[in-house]
Formats: C-alpha cells, structure tokens, sequence
C-alpha cells in the first residue's frame, strides 16, 4: 500500500513516514498543501493522511480539491484542534477520519488500517493463492502451513503481487505502489526482491507461484502457462 502524508511539520511528518515504512508501506511526503494536491493527481495512493494547517494550501481547502477531482481515496485528517466544530468542518469537507495531535503512532496506525480495510471492502481480508495465504490484520505468511518470515518489504512486495494474482505487474507498476516516489527506477532492487521472494516463497515446492513475463513484468499465479517463464 503506498500512502501520502501532507504535513509541513517536518519533525511529525519523518516520525510518521519511518513509523509506516517500518510497517511495510510505500510512503512520500508533501509539506505544503500545493505540493500535496500536485502529488495526489499524479500518483496512485492507498491512503492520505492530511494536516489541517499547511502553507499555501489549508488542509480544509485541499479535501475539498481532491474532493471536487472526484479523488476518491480515503483521506484521514490531522489537526491540532480538539473542538467539535473543527472535525466536522474536516468530515463536512470529505475526510474520511481525523485524528487530534499529538497522537500516539499506534492509533494512527490502527486507523490507517480501518480504513485501508474499508477501501478494500470488497476483497477478502485474508489472501490465498494454492496453499500460500497471507493474512494482513497479523502480517503472517503460510505456505502449506508453514510460516515464512518475510522482510517488512519482502510482505509489501508480496502482498501487491497477491492482491494482483492472475495480473502482470511491470516494473514500474511495483515501483509505484511498494517502493515510493524516491526510488531509483533504473536499478535492479525490484529483481533483487522478487528473487528473495522465490526463495523464500517457492524454493522448497515443486509448484512455482512467482512466475516472470519476459519483457513486460510478473505475475502471481499457480502452475505453468504458456508464455510464462521463471527466472529474472
């Protein structure tokens, strides 16, 4: 899940974004509201997370943009305020959620969960492709019943391809969603990644999940098809 923060307090802004990495998601961070609206409109987000008081742009003014874009992805709202009249001017403007400063990272983490479950609504929580099942509420993985310690990346990695199966993903479509916008695209991390992921996910198991499409990206799906090759 990619995420953006628009937050021009630089410190809450780098606690926040090291806290979700650290959770596995893609993260970028805008400090002011006319950055973040750019960012929104060019990007594919999961979820922004939205101060009310930013230069050049308000936190208000820029809900009701993204808003008036048809920009439909959940936005949780950060203020400073604790007055009634504040929050409903946020939800009133098309927040999905808010959360008061300074906040604990745990709530704003749970929260970040709701509402990614709730965007996703319509898939199931728990993820199965053949006998691999990964579970996002507790972050674990099972192969044939086995657990498989992931990296916080490798799960980001996996769950995209997951939520993906049966689709090729290119290489820039996996940039974009688990990696964030720093990432240097004519590098061979995504391949280094997709790598740990076979050997962790197919090395022992005579049929291969992560199967590579030469030329164009990856697909997770079960079994051999014709057109389908593994190896990088």
């Amino acid at each position: 899940m990619r995420i953006l923060i628009i937050e021009d307090e630089k410190k809450v802004a780098e606690f926040t974004r090291h806290g979700l990495k650290e959770e596995g998601y893609a993260v970028d961070v805008a400090y002011e509201g006319e950055a973040g609206f750019f960012l929104a409109t060019t990007n594919e987000y999961d979820l922004v997370i939205l101060d009310i008081m930013l230069p050049k742009l308000d936190g208000i003014s820029l809900c009701k943009k993204m808003r008036s874009e048809e920009i439909d992805i959940p936005i949780l709202m950060l203020t400073a305020k604790d007055a009634v009249k504040d929050k409903v001017k946020g939800l009133d403007a098309g927040a999905d959620d808010y959360l008061t400063k300074p906040f604990a990272f745990e709530e704003l983490l749970a929260r970040t969960r709701a509402l990614l479950r709730k965007r996703y609504h319509h898939q199931n929580t728990r993820l199965q492709i053949d006998d691999l099942v990964l579970d996002p509420l507790i972050h674990k993985v099972m192969r044939d019943g086995r657990e498989i310690p992931l990296t916080a990346k490798e799960y980001a990695l996996l769950e995209y391809l997951m939520h993906n199966a049966g689709t090729v993903v290119t290489r820039t479509m996996i940039a974009e969603h688990v990696w964030d916008i720093n990432f240097e695209t004519f590098t061979n991390v995504i391949d280094v990644y997709i790598n740990y992921l076979r050997n962790k996910i197919d090395r022992d198991h005579a049929r291969k999940l992560i199967h590579t499409v030469r030329g164009r990206g990856y697909i997770l799906k079960s079994g051999r098809d014709k057109g389908v090759h593994n190896g990088i």
